[in-house]
């Protein structure tokens, strides 16, 4: 789908990923806001130590990094009007703070490449498009299904803009075996959020409201694949 891999939000217990598409969405929108002397090159995130790397509290998605300090790649290219050093501290700043208030990535280091010196600014970054219309809020009844009840859940959390994913399956319901213990349900939604919004903010807040939506309190993992 194009999603890139999905990174961990948060820690261990937060239960929450984001696509790196959209998290890169983020980040090269503030640096054309915040650093405008600076093209964007390529950006990548990883995890800084795999080997110290968490486990998650709940089943994570297919491709999903396990939780742990992740490093920032990025190449950048810039004009030669101010000195190079104090435009990478800059776009470090930039990159950093956005990854962390923004977004709610655990970001431990920023490695930053010149790629390329320009003779001219870059063009100035377009005004972003306004989000789309949320989905209506449709009131849900007694005989409306599991999926339906974590869907109203899920669509009035503040922030939330849509469900994403298969267009039949945002929201998966699943048994997970209990070991000695009885089995118990896990559920995942896949969800994109409002750039207004930390989007780890709002996936704890989404991750509860499912919580009390299902009578057997399932664990829950949460998907952000977009940022509008």
């Amino acid at each position: 789908m194009g999603l890139g891999r999905f990174l961990p939000l948060g820690g261990p217990r937060d239960g929450a990923w984001i696509a790196e598409r959209a998290a890169e969405s983020v980040l090269r929108h503030t640096v054309a806001r915040e650093v405008p002397d600076v093209r964007l090159d390529g950006l990548r995130i990883a995890l800084a130590d795999p080997d110290r790397a968490g486990e998650p509290a709940v089943p994570p998605p297919p491709s999903a990094l396990p939780p742990g300090a992740l490093r920032l790649t990025a190449e950048f290219a810039a004009t030669a009007a101010q000195p190079l050093p104090a435009t990478a501290s800059r776009l470090r700043t930039a990159l950093a703070d956005a990854a962390a208030e923004r977004i709610g990535l655990s970001v431990a280091e920023v490695d930053l490449r010149v790629a390329e010196l320009l003779e001219e600014e870059p063009s100035p970054v377009p005004p972003a498009a306004p989000p789309p219309e949320p989905t209506p809020r449709a009131a849900v009844g007694p005989g409306d299904s599991e999926a339906d009840r974590v869907r109203e859940a899920v669509l009035a959390v503040p922030g939330v803009t849509r469900l994403t994913g298969a267009p039949d399956r945002p929201v998966r319901l699943t048994e997970r075996p209990g070991g000695a213990a009885l089995p118990h349900r896990h559920a995942r939604v896949d969800l994109a959020v409002h750039r207004d919004h930390r989007a780890l903010d709002v996936a704890r807040a989404v991750r509860a409201a499912v919580s009390r939506a299902l009578p057997d309190r399932p664990t829950v993992a949460v998907l952000v694949t977009e940022v509008d």
